[in-house]
């Protein structure tokens, strides 16, 4: 099974995600739960331009999301990229919870790292 290189699990409520994502940055994320192994499963993967901790918690109560992983990223580029990488690591829409493909943020020509979709 792939692994996602992020940190993690934690609880996905306002304590979990205000004990563990403390500073306001850019940061890619995935979203699960823990099966009986109490290993993680993603379910969703995203990321957050500039506030990954205000990000995370829009998610709270959503769909069977209880757990999240995450990690800081320099800039909102390298959040997308390492969101690709997660899309396309995890099954993308065949088996997430996302219904596309990552988006580009506006005004940005970035190309996913491991498919020509924007080519």
């Amino acid at each position: 099974m792939a692994s996602t290189g992020l940190k993690g699990s934690f609880p996905l409520t306002d304590d979990g995600i205000n004990n563990e994502v403390t500073r306001t940055s850019p940061g890619a994320y995935a979203l699960g739960y823990l099966d009986s192994n109490r290993t993680f499963i993603v379910r969703y993967v995203g990321r957050s331009d500039d506030d990954l901790n205000d990000r995370l918690k829009k998610w709270i109560g959503k769909k069977n999301y209880k757990r999240f992983k995450y990690n800081y990223f320099a800039s909102p580029k390298a959040a997308f990229e390492k969101e690709c990488r997660l899309y396309h690591d995890f099954g993308g829409k065949q088996k997430l919870d996302n219904d596309v493909h990552p988006a580009r943020p506006e005004n940005t020509n970035w190309e996913c790292p491991v498919c020509t979709i924007f080519d």
